[in-house]
């Protein structure tokens, strides 16, 4: 399948979309949304055009994202709602200061920031030091990009921390599974997209990763095993989002804490 441009996608497509990613049938979304069926087979057909207020009632039912909200508006022929604001604007104070908070409540383990491109926007201490015990300074600037150290190739990369993961395969068809999921998601002509390229023409994924498996079923918990000589640590994760967030850059961060998964881990944490 070969996702459109979103420039190139009507609205009605847009609505056909999000409702089957939503796992909605026609009646299913119309009677969510209290609206007709017969409306809801008009709008995705292009026969009839939404209302704002008809657009934005049906993102609500479907929970669609923001930033695809804006392009649902745009291609029904109404202005944007949602600003995209910039984290290290003064406006965005409040934010980093609860950002930072739940980093800090995290230590001595783990976390971390990143945005929807996978970009690292904040850290706490102790990702730092981890980062340290495997990259040095100068290896680490190799993976510095404008918007930041991008942690998908960091993963990934032969240069990068790709060496020290014990179950690397295992690791990496995990999250270029994701990957692909998030690029047809976001159509092509997007970052997510160019980075899946990137990294599927670099020729160093596993035979697991460099292709689509919509059937696959992710593992209920993954641990990620790193290893350098006689340092072994071991970690699950969480990934949590800003709740009730009306900017789509709020939306869009994931903060990943890391916990772990034996009692040598958590020692050496602790000892950091």
């Amino acid at each position: 399948m070969v996702a459109m441009q979103p420039v190139d996608r009507p609205f009605g497509l847009w609505l056909k979309h999000w409702r089957s990613q939503r796992s909605f049938s026609q009646l299913d979304l119309a009677l969510a949304s209290e609206v007709s069926q017969r409306h809801i087979s008009f709008l995705e057909s292009g026969r009839a055009q939404p209302s704002r207020d008809m657009v934005l009632r049906l993102a609500a039912v479907l929970d669609v994202p923001l930033r695809d909200q804006n392009l649902m508006l745009t291609t029904a022929g109404f202005a944007a709602l949602y600003s995209e604001g910039d984290l290290d604007a003064p406006e965005m104070q409040p934010v980093r200061q609860a950002l930072d908070f739940i980093l800090q409540q995290q230590e001595p383990y783990p976390a971390l920031v990143v945005d929807r491109y996978w970009n690292l926007r904040l850290q706490n201490q102790a990702a730092t030091r981890l980062l340290g015990r495997f990259m040095s300074p100068e290896s680490l600037q190799a993976f510095y990009e404008p918007t930041g150290i991008n942690m998908m190739r960091l993963m990934l990369h032969p240069q990068g921390l790709r060496p020290f993961v014990v179950n690397w395969e295992e690791i990496a068809a995990q999250l270029v599974q994701r990957l692909h999921r998030e690029a047809l998601a976001d159509g092509q002509a997007t970052p997510s997209h160019a980075l899946l390229q990137d990294l599927l023409l670099s020729g160093d994924l596993p035979k697991t990763a460099t292709a689509p498996n919509w059937q696959a079923h992710p593992v209920p918990l993954l641990t990620l095993h790193l290893r350098q000589e006689d340092l072994n640590l071991r970690f699950f994760s969480t990934i949590a989002t800003l709740g009730t967030a009306h900017d789509i850059t709020l939306q869009e961060l994931r903060i990943e804490c890391l916990f772990p998964a034996d009692e040598v881990t958590r020692q050496v944490l602790c000892a950091s």
